[in-house]
């Protein structure tokens, strides 16, 4: 492990080169304030996640956390797996604010940030609520499209919106017919912006209008919502919608230089020394699942897009995406080609589905050596004085929790084990097995040589006779470091969150400073070149 001070750190970041910058803050920290390219990788599961994020162990990864030795643990964690070039920022996220640089609220900042500068370079068409209201009392006929995937739209949609994410409506475009205006909406702003300009890329966005501020910006004009929407089934494709499909896909590689490959070498860059490769599968998830690509992760393209830090761990790394046609690949390589990544794409082959899974870096199934007892002989012990301690989520934990357990997430464990004593006795109730196991590894580190983990987790526990009891104050909100409360109820209601949450997004690309704004390749509507 090597240490940087936060000058040097942010030195490297934008230094050009490969570099996975790590915040092992929980998300409820991460939220309230970061640097816009770290990447959310919290310590509470850092060895479960970090496989996918960051696959080559001779990656150099930058680590930074509260400034209180919880990227120090990361490190030695991340050592012990086999990576080999791990630094820390000295002092973490408030040397970095001393230091005088950005720290951005929210998730996916770099993402929703790209949105508000497509927005700026393409001025793509935009309908306000009030105008999209009065068609509908005019009765006026027109597509309706939410780009959002199934999952956010059964939570809320203006109604009549159909939902069709942005990668397949672009691909399903054939579908729509040749007369009358598309409406395309999302939650707030990224994805409406993102769905019309790409649209407009593909030559198919002169009818298409985005709704302005989504359907946040619908309830904020006074109108309802619906909520408990289930999606439909996606249009399918007629064999001249397939070849349309395909021969924008070739159009906008070609135009916009976005790198074609194959199978073969794939297989070549997988095994390339100092160079990072991701693999996702672009295609609808009932596609990818009836013809299953070993070697990729699936991921919708749009989402790919609008939440690329979830997925992708190394700035500057290859992104490699495929689908059937191209389009779905190449259309989320254009946005992440201006994201600074060395985007690819690829056609779905049967020498592609030949490739084997990839073999990440991963942790021992118990790495605490911890023994899994009953639920039955948990509370049997805690009866007899062994403190249970509950790892679930704060909002689970407020919810119903087996009475006397107390809550504690990974980072925290030290006080724990302090307070416990040696001799202590604590039993772990997690979500999965896995995190109770990292977080057994991190007691028994501290001293701690009694620890069990309970098999079957919370329901477990209830099976066996225990009566849930809520606490909807505790954790508080302070100590509830998992949870994000920054206009975490925008989408329940709360218009005043909405509103906070659509200025704080609009606000963005202000927020940039030089070497920030620098990372952006926007193209320009025109030429294609980086505006």
């Amino acid at each position: 492990m090597k240490t940087l001070t936060v000058a040097e750190a942010r030195k490297r970041l934008h230094g050009g080169g490969e570099i996975a910058f790590l915040d092992l803050r929980e998300e409820g920290e991460f939220g309230e304030l970061h640097p816009l390219f770290a990447v959310p990788a919290p310590y509470s599961r850092l060895e479960l996640i970090i496989g996918g994020l960051v696959p080559r162990l001779d990656a150099s990864i930058l680590l930074i956390d509260g400034g209180d030795g919880v990227a120090e643990a990361g490190a030695r964690r991340l050592e012990a797996m086999g990576y080999s070039d791990v630094m820390v920022a000295e002092g973490g996220i408030p040397a970095w604010d001393k230091a005088g640089f950005p720290l951005y609220k929210g998730v996916n900042v770099p993402s929703k940030t790209l949105g508000e500068l497509a927005e700026e370079v393409w001025h793509p068409q935009m309908i306000t609520a009030e105008e999209l209201a009065e068609w509908k009392r005019e009765g006026r006929e027109f597509a309706f499209f939410d780009t959002r995937p199934p999952d956010e739209y059964a939570k809320m949609r203006v109604p009549g919106a159909v939902c069709l994410p942005n990668g397949e409506l672009a691909h399903r475009f054939e579908s729509v017919g040749d007369d009358g205006p598309v409406v395309i909406t999302c939650a707030g702003r990224t994805r409406g912006i993102v769905g019309a300009v790409g649209l407009h890329v593909l030559g198919t966005g002169q009818r298409v209008r985005a709704l302005e501020n989504g359907t946040q910006g619908w309830a904020l004009a006074g109108h309802t919502l619906e909520r408990g929407n289930e999606a439909g089934r996606y249009p399918d494709l007629t064999p001249e919608g397939q070849a349309a499909s395909r021969a924008r896909a070739a159009d906008l590689c070609a135009r916009h230089d976005i790198a074609q490959t194959d199978a073969a070498a794939l297989a070549a860059m997988l095994e390339e020394a100092g160079r990072t490769t991701h693999v996702f599968d672009v295609r609808s998830e009932a596609e990818a699942e009836a013809d299953p690509i070993a070697v990729a992760t699936h991921a919708l393209g749009g989402q790919l897009v609008q939440a690329t830090d979830r997925w992708v761990g190394t700035r500057r790394s290859r992104i490699v995406m495929c689908c059937d046609t191209g389009l779905r690949s190449a259309l989320a390589a254009f946005w992440l080609k201006q994201l600074g990544y060395d985007a690819h794409v690829l056609t779905v082959d049967d020498a592609l589905r030949a490739l084997p899974a990839r073999t990440l870096p991963t942790v021992p199934g118990n790495a605490g050596g911890a023994a899994t007892i009953t639920a039955a002989e948990a509370l049997a012990r805690q009866q007899a004085g062994a403190t249970l301690v509950d790892l679930r989520p704060s909002r689970a934990y407020r919810a119903g929790h087996v009475a006397g357990a107390v809550w504690s997430i990974r980072p925290r464990l030290g006080k724990l084990a302090a307070e416990a004593g040696a001799a202590g006795e604590v039993i772990l109730v997690a979500e999965r097995p896995e995190m109770a196991a990292l977080a057994a590894q991190d007691l028994r580190e501290a001293g701690m040589q009694r620890i069990a983990i309970v098999e079957g987790g919370q329901e477990a526990l209830e099976a066996a006779g225990a009566m849930p009891e809520a606490s909807p104050e505790s954790p508080t909100d302070a100590e509830a470091i998992d949870f994000l409360l920054f206009v975490h109820d925008r989408h329940d209601g709360n218009l005043e969150s909405s509103r906070r949450y659509l200025a704080w997004e609009t606000a963005l690309v202000a927020q940039l400073d030089e070497a920030e704004r620098a990372e952006y390749r926007l193209f320009h509507p025109i030429d294609g070149k980086a505006a």
